[in-house]
């Protein structure tokens, strides 16, 4: 994949054509630049991931439980998934992060979460915000370790458990931000994280 060898900026029509084994003249044919394929690359990517996590939260009735599967299973993908993860990082810093995918699941449940008092927050918007950016900053850390474990020759095990251990602790980090007493937070996030189907997020270690 051409995301796995350099970033959206650098990559050319003609590679993505070449890659694609379509002609050239074709590809305008469904888009207009090449930033179009790939903010319709993102949109399907995200949304196809928040779907498959709203469908492993379907049933749980605890706001603070579905933000906690979220942020983990988000992590851990990106873990699985760095071309992933830095797509992830891209979205979340754009100005449609609230709008759409990921972003706009989390403002959702923080909402549910807040009408019914789960969540006790002064400011609500500043706290999703500051959630979002204690998931892009756990995204960062994990490639951060993927690429130390794959630079130094780590075991791809211990990276692993690394990882699910940020993942747990990023997610007690976003149960705080929205209110949640620590030791809540913290048997909230160890709870046994359930499957995303059709390997869309990492199982857990």
């Amino acid at each position: 994949m051409l995301l796995s060898e350099k970033d959206i900026e650098r990559i050319a029509i003609n590679e993505i054509t070449e890659a694609a084994d379509v002609g050239f003249g074709s590809f305008y044919n469904h888009f207009e630049s090449k930033e179009g394929l790939f903010s319709a690359l993102i949109d399907w990517a995200f949304e196809d991931f928040a779907d498959r996590l709203d469908g492993v939260a379907d049933g749980l009735k605890d706001p603070a439980e579905v933000i906690a599967i979220s942020v983990r299973h988000t992590l851990l993908r990106a873990q699985r998934e760095p071309v992933w993860g830095r797509l992830l990082m891209r979205e979340g810093v754009s100005t449609r992060a609230l709008t759409r995918g990921l972003g706009l699941r989390l403002l959702r449940d923080s909402k549910r979460g807040l009408a019914v008092q789960r969540f006790v927050v002064a400011d609500p918007l500043t706290s999703v915000l500051s959630v979002i950016g204690t998931v892009l900053a756990g995204v960062a850390a994990e490639l951060h370790f993927a690429t130390a474990s794959a630079t130094h020759g780590r075991g791809h095990l211990g990276a692993a458990t690394r990882v699910e251990h940020l993942a747990e602790r990023a997610a007690v980090f976003v149960l705080q931000a929205l209110g949640i007493k620590r030791a809540e937070a913290e048997r909230i996030a160890q709870l046994p994280l359930p499957m995303v189907t059709d390997g869309a997020a990492a199982s857990p270690a």
